[in-house]
């Protein structure tokens, strides 16, 4: 009689287990997008991370204003409208966010504040992980400097935007006072409530004679390789590696999972570039 039941159990726990909905949330990094599908991650991203899901519908491409400080309404609370339109429109009952860029703290600002908004609390309960590429964690020396107003407010203009408020939040003392009273997950704090796993760029590749250099945008990588020189060693050109590991925990760095070794620079790192597509892919069948 036991053993039948526990066999029982342990078939609707498994059917259970099949039937849950699945779905992977695409979520931006600073600037305010109306078609990040297209113009932020580009076809072959979408298409490829797609790529991992049993249901293909259950995918959802964030679209928001993040030119704003993380809390806003038009940054965290679009956010938290639009997982939470997903959710219930798709009934998905497991949730991976993918994240590049600032949009990492806009997801931490919602997994640390779950009083601060009535949709908060429900989203965090779907959240498996969050898979986050190139977070500015701990900010970046780079938003400093535009807010400062030298030669990187018009080199950076194509990354960073210019002197708005999500810019003015990512200077690295701004960040430093966040994570020590609006954030959890980094060093001295709190745990987050959910994995919070980072993909971390180490490098710039940008000669004209390495094929590395074209993914993504040549132009970009020769920018990149500028803004290096004021960063540290180990960096993508915008984000020190210190900063995009210093919330949660690495999951990897660039080299150990891209094709070749190759780095990914904070450009590629957003793109179907070295295989990522494919890691992203793979680790949602998982």
């Amino acid at each position: 009689m036991i053993g039948t039941l526990i066999g029982t159990l342990l078939f609707a726990l498994a059917c259970a287990t099949a039937n849950a909905a699945t779905g992977v949330a695409l979520v931006h990094g600073t600037g305010k997008q109306t078609d990040a599908a297209n113009d932020y991650w580009q076809s072959a991203m979408v298409e490829g991370v797609r790529g991992g899901l049993t249901d293909k519908q259950n995918l959802l491409v964030v679209n928001c204003d993040f030119e704003q400080y993380m809390w806003d309404n038009r940054a965290a609370g679009c956010l938290a409208q639009q997982l939470t339109d997903f959710i219930n429109s798709r009934n998905i009952d497991r949730l991976i966010v993918i994240t590049h860029s600032n949009g990492g703290n806009v997801m931490r600002w919602i997994l640390s504040n779950p009083t601060y908004d009535a949709r908060y609390p429900n989203i965090i309960r779907r959240i498996v992980r969050i898979d986050a590429i190139a977070p500015s964690s701990a900010g970046t020396p780079l938003a400093d400097a535009v807010i400062n107003g030298n030669v990187f407010e018009s080199a950076l203009g194509w990354l960073l935007g210019y002197q708005n408020d999500a810019v003015r939040m990512q200077q690295v003392s701004w960040m430093a006072t966040y994570n020590q009273q609006n954030l959890l997950g980094t060093a001295g704090r709190p745990s987050l409530p959910v994995s919070f796993r980072d993909v971390v760029g180490t490098d710039v590749t940008s000669g004209v004679w390495n094929s590395d250099s074209y993914c993504g945008g040549y132009a970009q990588s020769v920018g990149l390789e500028i803004t290096q020189n004021w960063l540290d060693s180990c960096s993508d050109g915008f984000i020190n590696c210190s900063s995009a590991s210093a919330a949660g925990s690495v999951w990897f760095r660039d080299t150990q999972r891209t094709s070749g070794g190759a780095v990914l620079n904070h450009n590629q790192s957003r793109r179907a570039c070295f295989g990522l597509e494919s890691v992203l892919a793979n680790d949602i069948k998982g």
